[in-house]
């Protein structure tokens, strides 16, 4: 039967939501500087950046994914009253002028922990700064990258099309520099805003401890660097895992030599095709699936020599199938192996959640997870709260958590403790039905 024809008008289209402008891009405000490159610029850069006042926003541009090196190859500043500077480490033996004409000075970076470690190689060492990433977490921002909080904050857009290129080369493309000074353009501001949020938000003194701490930072050095081989799970049998690590080892060492980054010598998944099959001589090598690579042929001799080594080894110099850890082992094995200890640990959890969340910043830098994960594994033997308490503070403060962290979550901490020691109430069983009869 035909459907009743409505004789109402039609409703008029609901009017269409605009879409919102796009944030405008941001560009440089005093031009593109030239790259300091020679004694006598660099001199000019420090006469200038000494002269100047008030903070100074640092940045330092690598070639990570090309290089072996985590070198400094371009490193921006700007302060006010001094202008933007572009310094070419590569043309100096150290920066050491730069270091004296801004002692003193606090530095404005943003994630300080991937700068620090290549600035220093240079001679450039902080007295005290300001990380913008890490700021952003304090205040419980979701997402911190130097582009979101430009736009959040300053609602400006950057360009990040060049994030990814190879700073080693030379001469620098002028898009790249243009590129490279806005990360500079924008720090001494975004830290102004962040400054007076993070005194609103009662954040000021766990932010100054936070930047404090940083200035001792150092890169965790692996152990076992070749276990984290892509695809190295799939091997069956040590022997395989030996030759994944002397293959991973031999070109990790060319890799060093030539400054270049590993994966350009052969790739991971070339290293497990050859652990797999561990070919016995270089013709069987270059003739395995999988084996391949810009290294593959040029360096078939030292692959082969490091499989011959694995095949000649004996059974206990072989690594085995998992690392040794030092700490507690992972927490999806607790139960098993302590269940107090996994009581212990999912209260501490469920502590730490409510926490961060009542202070709106994310778990991990209310408190290191490691850090929780070993006081609940090895907590004080007294179990008096107080004398609990101050135990635990001692413990965590021994790992490095920052007197603000320890005045938060000691208390949560100590219940958990407590709470692990609780037995859980045994369910009744159920009464038999005796209709099973």
């Amino acid at each position: 039967m035909d459907e009743p024809t409505s004789t109402e008008p039609d409703a008029p289209e609901a009017p269409a939501t605009p879409e919102p402008e796009p944030a405008p891009l941001l560009t440089l405000r005093d031009g593109l500087p030239e790259v300091v490159e020679t004694p006598e610029a660099l001199a000019e850069a420090c006469a200038a950046l000494g002269a100047a006042s008030g903070p100074v926003a640092i940045d330092a541009e690598r070639a990570s994914g090309y290089r072996y090196s985590a070198r400094a190859y371009l490193i921006q500043l700007r302060r006010e009253g001094a202008g933007t500077w572009l310094i070419d480490p590569i043309a100096f033996d150290g920066l050491a002028p730069l270091q004296e004409a801004l002692a003193g000075t606090e530095w404005i970076l943003h994630a300080a922990t991937q700068d620090l470690p290549c600035l220093r190689e240079v001679g450039l060492e902080p007295s005290s700064l300001f990380d913008t990433e890490l700021a952003g977490r304090l205040l419980g921002y979701p997402r911190v990258g130097l582009a979101t909080l430009v736009e959040t904050l300053l609602g400006q857009r950057m360009r990040k099309e060049h994030s990814a290129a190879d700073w080693s080369t030379r001469p620098l493309p002028k898009a790249w520099l243009d590129y490279a000074a806005l990360d500079v353009e924008v720090l001494l501001e975004l830290r102004e805003l962040m400054v007076d949020e993070l005194a609103k938000a009662g954040k000021t003194e766990w932010a100054q401890q936070e930047f404090t701490h940083l200035l001792d930072f150092t890169p965790t050095v692996r152990q076992d660097a070749w276990r984290r081989t892509s695809g190295v799970h799939r091997l069956r049998g040590r022997r395989s895992l030996a030759a994944a690590k002397a293959l991973w080892e031999a070109r990790d060492e060319i890799a060093e030599r030539r400054d270049v980054t590993p994966g350009r010598i052969i790739p991971d998944a070339a290293i497990v095709a050859a652990a797999t099959a561990l070919p016995a001589d270089r013709a069987a090598l270059m003739g395995t699936q999988g084996f391949h690579g810009r290294g593959a042929e040029r360096y078939s001799r030292t692959w082969v020599e490091a499989l011959a080594a694995v095949r000649a080894m004996t059974e206990d110099e072989l690594p085995t199938r998992t690392p040794r850890v030092d700490g507690p082992p992972h927490p999806r094995m607790w139960a098993d192996r302590d269940a107090v200890a996994d009581r212990r640990f999912k209260a501490a959890r469920a502590s730490m959640l409510t926490l961060a969340e009542e202070h709106h910043l994310p778990v991990e830098n209310l408190l290191t997870p490691d850090y929780v994960r070993r006081a609940m594994w090895s907590p004080p033997a007294t179990r008096e709260p107080a004398e609990l308490a101050d135990a635990l503070r001692a413990q965590l403060g021994s790992y490095g958590a920052r007197p603000w962290q320890l005045e938060l979550v000691t208390g949560a901490l100590t219940g958990a403790v407590l709470a692990g020691d609780v037995e859980p109430p045994v369910e009744p069983a159920e009464p038999a039905d005796p209709s099973d009869d």
